[in-house]
C-alpha cells in the first residue's frame, strides 16, 4: 500500500507514521531525510540537490521527485511505503503520480489530518527534539522525565526555530495557500481520507486504522 500523509505542520503525520511502519513494515519516507542521505552519498542527485541548497535556493521538484523514485526501488519499499511531508503542491502530486505510473503503481490511499491552527500553535511552540537522535518531546502533553533532558540519550533538548511562534504562523499560511488545495485533487481521485488529528495519539491511530481498511 502507497500512503500520502496529507496535513499542516504539527498535525501529528510524523508520528502515526512511524507507528504504522513499526506495525506494517512500510518504510516512512521523508524527502529531508531522502535529501541529507543523497548528499552524504554524494549521488550524482545529491549532488545536484546540494548545489541549489549551499545557494539557498529550493530543490527543484525533478530533483526531489528523482530521489523519490530512486529510493521506492529498494526491496523494503516494495509492499509499501509512507510519504510524509511529500507532495506538497498539485504539480509535486502530478509529478508523483507520473513517477509510479512508469513503475506500474499509484497512490493507494491519502490520509487528511485535519485539526484547527489554535491548537497546532500550542502543539508545535511546545515541542522539544533532540539533535542528537530526533526524539521529540512536548513540554505539557509528552514532557521528558527530566526537563530539558532526552530521556534516549541523556542529550539536551531543543526548540527548533521553525517552532516559534511566529514562524509557526508563517508556515501554517504556506500550507493553507500551497499545499491545503491537494485536498480537492485527491478527492477527485477517490482515495482521500479524512481524520481528526486533534484527539490523542492512540485514538488517532484507530482512526487510521478503520481508513485504511
Amino acid at each position: 500500500m502507497i500512503l500520502v500523509f496529507l496535513g499542516p505542520p504539527g498535525s501529528g503525520k510524523g508520528t502515526q507514521a512511524k507507528r504504522l511502519s513499526v506495525s506494517k513494515g512500510w518504510p516512512q519516507l521523508s524527502t529531508g531525510d531522502m535529501l541529507r542521505a543523497a548528499i552524504q552519498a554524494g549521488t550524482q542527485l545529491g549532488l545536484e540537490a546540494k548545489s541549489f541548497m549551499d545557494k539557498g535556493a529550493l530543490v527543484p521538484d525533478t530533483v526531489v521527485v528523482g530521489l523519490i523514485g530512486e529510493r521506492i526501488l529498494n526491496p523494503d519499499c516494495s509492499s509499501g511505503f509512507i510519504l510524509d511531508g511529500f507532495p506538497r503542491t498539485i504539480p509535486q502530486a502530478e509529478a508523483l503520480d507520473e513517477l509510479l505510473k512508469k513503475q506500474g503503481r499509484s497512490v493507494s490511499r491519502t490520509i487528511l489530518f485535519e485539526i484547527a491552527d489554535r491548537l497546532l500553535v500550542g502543539r508545535l511552540s511546545g515541542r522539544r527534539t533532540c539533535p542528537k537522535d530526533g526524539s521529540m518531546f512536548h513540554v505539557e502533553a509528552s514532557p521528558p522525565k527530566q526537563a530539558g533532558i532526552c530521556d534516549s540519550c541523556g542529550g539536551p533538548l531543543v526548540q527548533r526555530p521553525d517552532d516559534q511562534e511566529s514562524v509557526i504562523e508563517k508556515r501554517l499560511q504556506v500550507y493553507h495557500q500551497q499545499t491545503a488545495p491537494l485536498v480537492g485533487y485527491y478527492q477527485g481521485a477517490g482515495i482521500l481520507r479524512a481524520i481528526v488529528a486533534s484527539e490523542s495519539p492512540e485514538a488517532v491511530a484507530n482512526q487510521l486504522a478503520v481508513a485504511l481498511k
